[in-house]
């Protein structure tokens, strides 16, 4: 969840469900107004035409000012992306990447994205393929200064589809999502994986895990789970045939003794459970 007690992260990726549209666009201008005091170049991503929405976001303090010397745009969805298309994960990751070292080279220190991607999800074909390229995009912003806020409508989408989504992030405003699988650091593991597992999400745990498609160093897939609440039989059977698939080991490092309790109990030999103290 999202702590608004807490600045924004350097590097955050927060998916943002949203029920009202109009409601989405002081959220969007908060985080992208974080952003612009932080010496970011800021992009607004939308559906609806730039020029209105440039319009409306001239009241928000300095907006226009960064409009005006290019800090920050307002851009179409199809500049962005291939809308109506199924999105390549890989290309679209590269050019943000491209987009991210522009601004720096520009003097600024990254990029901010807010995206209503709501278009970009609507068949299980666009879903399947965004959820997977959001999981690389985190990937990218463990190591290079992007952040992006990606938002949803849920009205039109329905909550298992947002829910899907909502999983791939590290921070969502998405109340009854119970757990997030979610890229770490280089040297932090493969993965964080934090919430609770149970018999409720097992099938869509089992959906994340395919979709963050996690490559094994040295025959072990490390998940660091410290903040993982409780995890059930499902889910640590659903993760050991993940890693044997792999033809690794599954590394799970938490803070509670009882998933290795349990692990040894279903006689899983492709998960090891590392108990910090």
């Amino acid at each position: 969840m999202i702590d608004r007690g807490r600045p924004a992260r350097p590097h955050g990726h927060v998916c943002w469900s949203y029920d009202d549209p109009e409601s989405f666009q002081p959220e969007a201008a908060r985080y992208l107004a974080a952003g612009l005091a932080a010496g970011e170049r800021v992009w607004y991503v939308t559906p609806r035409p730039p020029e209105s929405v440039a319009e409306e976001l001239r009241d928000v303090a300095g907006f226009a000012d960064a409009l005006r010397r290019g800090a920050a745009e307002v851009i179409t969805l199809g500049g962005t992306y291939s809308c109506g298309a199924v999105v390549d994960p890989g290309a679209q990751v590269a050019a943000y990447a491209a987009a991210t070292e522009a601004a720096l080279a520009a003097g600024y220190t990254g990029l901010r994205v807010a995206a209503e991607a709501t278009d970009l999800v609507r068949t299980p074909e666009q879903l399947d393929a965004f959820a997977r390229y959001e999981h690389r995009i985190d990937r990218y912003m463990r190591t290079r200064p992007f952040s992006a806020m990606c938002a949803y409508h849920r009205p039109e989408l329905g909550d298992r589809t947002v829910a899907e989504l909502a999983c791939m992030h590290p921070e969502s405003n998405v109340e009854d999502g119970l757990f997030r699988l979610y890229a770490t650091a280089p040297d932090d593991g493969h993965a964080a994986l934090v919430g609770e597992l149970d018999m409720t999400n097992h099938e869509l745990f089992r959906t994340a895990l395919d979709r963050a498609d996690l490559h094994p160093s040295n025959g072990e897939l490390v998940l660091r789970a410290t903040d993982l609440r409780f995890v059930d039989h499902r889910a640590l059977a659903h993760l050991h045939e993940y890693a044997r698939r792999r033809g690794a080991t599954a590394v799970l490092r938490t803070s509670h003794s009882a998933a290795a309790r349990l692990a040894a109990l279903l006689d899983l030999p492709g998960i090891r459970v590392e108990v910090s103290r």
